[in-house]
């Protein structure tokens, strides 16, 4: 089985990557020893059984989501495991439409393994399912057919995998909160999920994954606001990646540049390779200034931008573009791939980034004629 590192994802904290199996686990971690856990699981076929997305204003920062009888259920489940797992503490749960997000304590080593007190949730979840949803309280069969699907007659009833009377999809996602500062980024996560969603709903547009986004001779996959590209200022953000004071003092200059520039309406262009570059695409985001960013990496299915950049799609003030296919790998990016992103984020500006400039920019701030 491949490695599945973590990651970081700015205002959440490091996670590992999400796939569409939710099968794999942190590889060498212990599952049974005291740990926090942000536990995600999905409903077979992203099914919207557990709530509706209601708001009590028009404001999106009032939406919430109701639960619907089975969502209620599922949250007594989830509030009964310490009944079945003593050493586990519930700290969090919040349910949406189509999935739930929770927070588990193991306060102490458990006998069992966490995917075992994952799978009793399930059991009492799908009792609940099978009786509010499919009229019936007897037991089911509790695994899939060949490939995960079921016959016929799950189709006819108008939904993916009905008749095996399983609510959830296979596996569940799981983030270890170890760093400082992470269980508190996860708590405001999920009780921000009823607002993101509302706000995916009222930008559909923004948040859809394009695989075929053609700009001059290259095609990019893209997330976000398109019409950054025809905006008259595009302006490219090149820093070097090394760290003495002459180009701390660079980037600094920069910063303030972009900024100024940003101001004023220009979009910045950025590969985030090096620091600098990073820095200044972050400092932009608090800034709410309109950016573009590269990325070596491409967007597997589902995908949400994380943090803040999920805010400034929603606000048109982002795009992200991939020139490569999507890798479940994390991969050390190659020299050539920096040279290529470069070479891209000067195309797409009209304000390309050059020595020249950089010289102009450091005489100027220097006060040399």
């Amino acid at each position: 089985m491949k490695s599945n590192p973590a990651i970081y994802v700015e205002g959440v904290g490091w996670r590992r990557e999400r796939v569409a199996s939710l099968l794999r686990r942190l590889k060498g971690h212990d599952y049974q020893g005291r740990c926090i856990y942000m536990i995600t699981l999905c409903t077979e076929g992203r099914q919207p059984l557990l709530g509706r997305l209601m708001r009590r204003t028009a404001a999106v920062a009032s939406a919430y989501v109701e639960p619907t009888e089975l969502g209620s259920e599922v949250e007594r489940c989830w509030r009964e495991i310490p009944k079945h797992y003593p050493e586990v503490s519930v700290l969090a749960f919040q349910v949406m439409p189509d999935h739930i997000h929770g927070i588990l304590f193991v306060t102490h080593e458990m006998a069992v393994h966490l995917g075992k007190v994952i799978n009793g949730f399930k059991v009492g979840c799908n009792r609940a399912y099978r009786r509010l949803v499919l009229g019936s309280s007897e037991a089911m069969p509790q695994k899939q057919g060949q490939n995960g699907r079921c016959g016929e007659g799950a189709k006819q009833r108008g939904c993916k995998h009905p008749e095996h009377g399983m609510l959830f999809a296979p596996g569940y996602h799981d983030s270890v909160l170890r760093g400082k500062g992470q269980l508190e980024n996860m708590f405001r996560y999920i009780a921000d999920n009823p607002r993101r969603l509302a706000m995916k709903r009222d930008n559909p547009q923004l948040f859809r994954v394009v695989n075929s986004l053609k700009v001059g001779e290259r095609t990019f996959s893209a997330i976000g606001n398109q019409w950054l590209l025809e905006h008259p200022i595009r302006l490219q953000v090149r820093c070097h990646n090394n760290k003495t004071p002459e180009n701390l003092r660079l980037i600094a200059l920069q910063k303030e540049y972009f900024f100024a520039r940003g101001r004023e309406g220009g979009v910045l262009v950025s590969p985030c390779i090096s620091a600098g570059e990073k820095e200044i695409a972050r400092a932009a985001l608090e800034e709410k200034l309109p950016l573009i960013v590269l990325l070596e990496n491409g967007f597997p299915p589902l995908y949400k931008p994380p943090g803040k950049y999920f805010d400034a799609c929603c606000e048109g003030r982002l795009l992200m573009l991939a020139p490569w296919a999507y890798h479940h790998e994390r991969r050390i990016i190659s020299r050539e791939q920096c040279q290529a992103l470069n070479s891209i984020s000067a195309a797409l500006s009209n304000e390309v980034w050059t020595t020249a400039f950089e010289q102009e920019l450091l005489r100027y701030t220097s006060g040399e004629e």
